[in-house]
């Protein structure tokens, strides 16, 4: 979840299903509440990267038959994003 998905409505589906929301609330909310900086830092790096392996038109297209070689790439595409 991001700050557009912050409402009241999505939050509540959001715990109903038993997860905990990470997204901060608009600056202008009445009754704003708490919320883990350090885990909604880690998934901003963690939608960062999926951004980054959707550079690789082979990954996004899926371009390979084999889960095996699919993965095999991924592998390879997380070694060069890592050496950038």
């Amino acid at each position: 979840m991001d700050r557009a998905y912050e409402g009241n409505e999505t939050r509540q589906l959001a715990l109903d299903l038993g997860f905990e929301p990470v997204v901060p609330p608009h600056p202008l909310r009445t009754s704003p509440w708490r919320y883990n900086t350090e885990i909604y830092r880690r998934r901003n790096e963690i939608e960062r990267l999926f951004r980054r392996l959707k550079g690789f038109r082979r990954i996004f297209s899926r371009f390979d038959k084999l889960d095996i070689m699919f993965a095999g790439f991924i592998h390879f595409a997380l070694i060069v994003e890592s050496l950038r």
